[in-house]
Parts: structure tokens; C-alpha cells; sequence
């Protein structure tokens, strides 16, 4: 029963991250980026519904995922993200009155049905809910360090698809790694109220990485084509996470020949993350928007 509901909080998440990416990029559409970070644009952005809707259902989102942490292994909940894209462009298809194509469809049903062979297969069963002191020291400084080196990677390479997809790669590991680390400090709520998630240094370790997680990201979006960094990003987050669960909080996956229909499962995503990059909805959605003059 957990694992259902830790399921149906993860796919509301991913909804609702899905509908904030939608309804903040109607509400930029609507706001002339001449007006850069001052005061006028933040006014003039509380004034819209639109807006202001976008950042509920981040707050929404924050709250689904927690909740999905809390009721299920982060190798069940954290994959199901990878549907969030997805999401993002069927909703824009209604919001923004854009047809999603043919490829579109495709691509969306490939990753859908990916996602659903890979964790039919692996089908990850809970582990602790606390991991030992020990274990964080030893993700935390694999994580970051392999952040480090391809934020490294990425710097010392021209505009293009390698420093794109290095810096889509660092910022999977980076929502990864919140993800971990949210689940551990909703345990700590769970466990010692508020007061023992606001003493939980992972309460605010989660907070930092997933700022750094979205600065790197938005790094990955403006250095090279969305078809570099949007594969690395959407497998590279699942993939870390499934690692994470499972030398972290000791959740099991099933090994063996069931490797195949796993390994099918990623490659269904990778291709469809991979055309769902080229589709022009898709770019307007996550590319940055091109300037206007006010």
C-alpha cells in the first residue's frame, strides 16, 4: 500500500512541477525581459494569477515529493520525474494553445512505457529509513566531487553539446542527491516534529544542493542544444537515484536476467528524451525566452 501511495504523490509532483514550468513561461511570454531583476518586474509579476499560480504548484510539488518520500523507496519515486517533461508539454499543448505532433506523442509514450518496463522490472522494494553517518559522508563526497569534475569538464569546453550535456550531467546528481536528502530530513519531521527537522543538517543540506541542482541546469540550457543536456539530465536523475537508493538506504532491486528488460526500459527513455529535445514546444517550454524591447 505505501509503495502505491509514494507512486500517486510522485506523479502529482511531477504533475505539478510540469504545470508551474507551463504557467511561468506563460506568465514570462506576457513580461518584457528589458526589465531585467528589478524591483518593477517582481511587482508587476505578483499581479499575475498566472504567475503566482506557477509558483503554487512549486510549492505543491515540494510537498508531493516529500510525501512520496516518506511513503516509498527513492528508487520507485525519484524516477518517476523523468515523466515531468512529459507532463510539461501536454499541459502546454492546452495552456499555450500549441498541438503537440505526432513525434511529440511518440516520444511522450516512449518514455511512459520506458519508465513503466524499468521499474516493473527492477521493482525496488523499500530499505532503512535512516542511513548511517557513514553513508552520507561517502555520497556526499562522491556527489559532489563528480559534480566538481564535470562542472570542471564543462567549463574548460566552448558553447556546444559536451559542456551542455556535462553541466545537465552534474545537475541530475544534484536533484538526486536532494532527493536523498529530503527523504532523510522528512524522516526526521516524521520522527522529531518540526523541531527535529529544523535541526536536521540535511534539512538545509537539500536546500543548498537543489539551488546549486537548478543553477547548474540552467547552465545546461543557455551553453548548448536542449537534445545535449535534456538526455542527461532526465536518465542521468534516475539512474543516480536508483544508485542512491540502493547503497544508501539499502533498497533492493531485482539483478539477474531482469537486467534486460531494465536496460530496454532506460534505452525506451533515452530515445524518448532524446526527440522530445527537438520538438519546438518542448525548447520554448525549457530554452530560455529570446529578449524583447519594452
Amino acid at each position: 500500500m505505501g509503495s502505491l501511495v509514494s507512486v500517486v504523490f510522485a506523479l502529482l509532483a511531477a504533475g505539478s512541477n510540469a504545470m508551474a514550468t507551463v504557467l511561468q513561461r506563460r506568465a514570462a511570454l506576457d513580461v518584457p525581459l528589458d526589465e531585467g531583476f528589478r524591483l518593477k518586474l517582481v511587482i508587476d509579476l505578483l499581479h499575475r494569477p498566472v504567475w503566482l499560480g506557477g509558483m503554487a504548484a512549486v510549492v505543491a510539488a515540494a510537498g508531493f515529493q516529500a510525501l512520496a518520500l516518506l511513503n516509498g523507496a527513492l528508487a520507485v519515486v525519484q524516477p518517476i520525474f523523468v515523466l515531468e517533461l512529459p507532463f510539461a508539454l501536454l499541459i502546454a499543448g492546452v495552456v499555450l494553445r500549441r498541438r503537440v505532433t505526432r513525434h511529440g506523442w511518440v516520444a511522450v509514450t516512449c518514455i511512459a512505457a520506458g519508465l513503466g518496463i524499468a521499474l516493473a522490472a527492477a521493482a525496488p522494494s523499500n530499505g532503512i529509513d535512516r542511513p548511517t553517518g557513514t553513508g552520507w559522508v561517502l555520497v556526499m563526497v562522491c556527489c559532489v566531487g563528480t559534480m566538481a569534475v564535470l562542472v570542471h569538464v564543462a567549463l574548460r569546453r566552448p558553447e556546444g553539446r559536451v559542456r551542455a550535456a556535462c553541466f545537465a550531467a552534474a545537475a541530475a546528481i544534484g536533484y538526486a542527491l536532494t532527493a536523498a536528502l529530503l527523504k532523510d530530513a522528512t524522516h526526521a519531521w516524521q520522527t522529531g516534529g518540526a523541531a527535529g527537522f529544523f535541526l536536521a543538517w540535511q534539512t538545509y543540506a537539500f536546500a543548498a544542493v537543489g539551488v546549486c541542482a537548478l543553477f547548474l541546469l540552467q547552465n545546461a540550457v543557455q551553453s548548448g542544444p536542449l537534445v545535449a543536456s535534456q538526455p542527461a539530465l532526465t536518465l542521468g536523475d534516475a539512474l543516480v537515484s536508483l544508485s542512491l537508493g540502493v547503497t544508501l538506504f539499502g533498497e533492493g532491486v531485482r539483478t539477474g536476467w531482469w537486467l534486460i528488460p531494465e536496460m530496454a526500459g532506460a534505452a525506451l527513455v533515452l530515445y524518448g528524451a532524446v526527440h522530445l529535445a527537438r520538438i519546438p514546444l518542448t525548447q520554448a517550454l525549457v530554452a530560455p525566452p529570446a529578449r524583447t524591447r519594452g
